[in-house]
């Protein structure tokens, strides 16, 4: 019953910005945590941002400083705001969603994954 809906993966320059939504539905976002994850042709699915219930968040060392995650409970979306991408942001952006308190970066944490939309930066 839960899902999750990306969007706004697109072709960019490098330096350009991006903003990704994931729409839930079936549950209600703001008791769960919340997070995004990347894969890149030929990697591993690794952790980018996540966001608890109090909205305190986390980031990948990759992209500190960079993205930034937000939620808006109100509207039951997540977005991830991606500023000054590089040819190495190019990955298929996953968001994901889990029941506990913590803010896990392994995949395994989470319970229910959108599509993923794709993001490609050219330099």
């Amino acid at each position: 019953q839960a899902r999750l809906e990306e969007s706004g993966g697109g072709l960019v320059q490098a330096g350009d910005s991006l903003r990704l939504s994931c729409v839930a539905s079936g549950f209600t976002m703001k008791n769960y945590v919340m997070a995004w994850f990347r894969q890149a042709p030929g990697l591993e699915r690794e952790f980018v941002a996540s966001i608890s219930i109090s909205a305190s968040t986390s980031y990948s060392a990759s992209v500190k400083g960079r993205f930034t995650i937000s939620r808006d409970n109100a509207k039951n979306t997540v977005y991830l705001q991606m500023n000054s991408l590089k040819p190495e942001d190019t990955a298929i952006y996953y968001c994901a969603v889990r029941g506990g308190i913590g803010v896990p970066t392994n995949q395994d944490a989470y319970d229910y994954w959108g599509q993923g939309t794709q993001v490609t930066v050219s330099s």
